[in-house]
């Protein structure tokens, strides 16, 4: 699941809560290494026929060509889902932290006394977008999770902060 709640932190208001979200990556490293293994034996399966003429000279940059695209478009789509948002509940205070691909990162807080959990239907870049709002702007969370797991994720949050009011 690419979201987890960790365990708590003990701190001199009570215990802190952590919840940790991640995009879900459906081609794990292990993954990555195989696929590119076995496309560039796919793609050169064709190339025994013509190992030792000229013809192989003419067809090997190509087969490079689509070799280097597949890897240079798999890496990216690694560095721009490397996105974690942490969620830290204090006693007194609720911050909101995303560090977005290639360093970026955005903080948000609030008095989770007056913070609210609203679920957008419809309206959002999502079905069932979630914000927080309650500090100087409202803010998504979660938007990279599939539909299900940010309805599962609603009542958890709600939970966690009902717990501190």
């Amino acid at each position: 699941m690419p979201y987890e709640w960790l365990p708590p932190e003990p701190g001199p208001d009570g215990p802190h809560h952590r919840l940790h979200l991640w995009p879900h990556r459906s081609l794990p490293r292990r993954g990555f290494v195989l696929f590119i293994g076995a496309t560039a034996a796919l793609i050169a399966l064709p190339l025994l026929v013509v190992i030792g003429s000229p013809v192989l000279w003419g067809l090997l940059p190509f087969f490079c060509l689509a070799l280097a695209g597949i890897w240079i478009a798999l890496r990216r789509s690694y560095r721009d889902g490397q996105i974690l948002e942490e969620l830290r509940l204090t006693g007194d205070r609720l911050f909101l932290t995303r560090h977005g691909p290639r360093g970026a990162r955005q903080d948000w807080e609030a008095n989770p006394h007056w913070v609210r959990i609203e679920r957008h239907e419809k309206g959002g870049p999502v079905p069932h977008y979630l914000t927080l709002s309650g500090g100087p702007r409202r803010v998504e969370i979660g938007a990279f999770l599939s539909e299900a797991e940010r309805l599962r994720l609603e009542p958890e949050l709600r939970q966690a902060l009902s717990a501190r009011r």
